[in-house]
């Protein structure tokens, strides 16, 4: 199975060149590296230059169209694999990471989305702040046979092409750099769940995370995923979906009560999820849906 590995990335350039480097130090046989920068400064390019000579498996692409989304798009455009593993710019893969992905697709035939763990860098563990994490104790299948529970991120999945093929590519009005924020990643998989396609929780697949969010930034970060969600909950509110209703209303009632919970107790960071989950169900209607494919129409 030839991959095609890819990282999205702008105005990182102190830390794209370690995640490229462990991703180009994979020992799967047959790859391609995508890098999508939109960056607005040719920083990021002059970091990689330095890796272009001997790895022509890496291939990097600069755009002008804003948002991870669009990002991702057009790496899917542009790549060549059977499958495509992404991974974000501040991340480090271990060198199995591809072999554990391409075995695991070759292994469960049925399955055309794969997430895997994300696990916080030991060096950045007990810091103050926060890295955003993704435990998976167990292998776990969401499908219509198996059921369906949002749970992934970004920063280490991968897909079969004929995923795209079937459902489209990423919805462009959601995910960082887009209007809506984030929970471009929960919408992928909420439309492959409604396409009768397979979603696998592997544990096998880890990425190392240094994405650390000081105690500032990180309220900033629970209310951009707020926007996310409530912009995904209700493009298929929209749509007439009811269980899209029913994710809603349970989000409103669990996440959005324990936030209430905290605000009365005084803890920090209470609030930030709700009101970003109440201001996305509000900005949804800004833009039109494309029901047929479960899209905003984004100008």
């Amino acid at each position: 199975m030839r991959l095609s590995a890819v990282i999205c990335t702008r105005n990182r350039p102190e830390l794209i060149g370690q995640a490229v480097a462990s991703v180009l130090a994979n020992d799967y046989p047959a790859f391609e590296l995508i890098v999508v920068d939109q960056s607005d400064t040719d920083a990021t390019r002059r970091a990689l230059a330095p890796l272009q000579p001997t790895h022509p498996n890496l291939r990097y692409l600069h755009t002008t169209r804003v948002g991870l989304s669009a990002a991702y798009n057009t790496a899917i455009a542009e790549s060549r694999g059977e499958a495509l593993a992404f991974t974000d710019d501040d991340c480090v893969a271990p060198q199995d990471w591809l072999r554990r992905i391409a075995t695991t697709f070759t292994r469960e035939p049925d399955v055309d989305l794969i997430y895997g763990q994300v696990l916080c860098a030991r060096e950045l563990r007990g810091r103050e702040g926060v890295v955003p994490e993704l435990r998976i104790r167990q292998p776990r299948r969401i499908s219509r046979r198996h059921g369906f529970v949002i749970y992934g991120m970004g920063a280490n999945f991968a897909a079969r092409r004929r995923l795209f093929e079937i459902v489209g590519g990423f919805d462009e009005a959601l995910g960082g750099g887009g209007p809506l924020r984030s929970s471009q990643d929960f919408d992928l998989q909420y439309r492959v769940y409604r396409a009768g396609l397979v979603t696998l929780l592997a544990p096998e697949v880890v990425v190392v995370h240094y994405g650390w969010r000081s105690p500032d930034d990180w309220p900033k970060t629970l209310l951009a995923y707020g926007v996310g969600n409530g912009g995904f909950f209700m493009k298929h509110v929209r749509c007439r979906d009811l269980f899209a209703l029913r994710l809603l209303l349970g989000d409103l009632i669990t996440v959005g009560g324990r936030d209430l919970v905290k605000a009365a107790l005084g803890r920090p960071y209470a609030g930030a999820y709700l009101r970003g989950l109440l201001h996305g169900l509000w900005e949804s209607f800004r833009f039109p849906v494309d029901r047929t494919r479960r899209v905003y129409v984004v100008a």
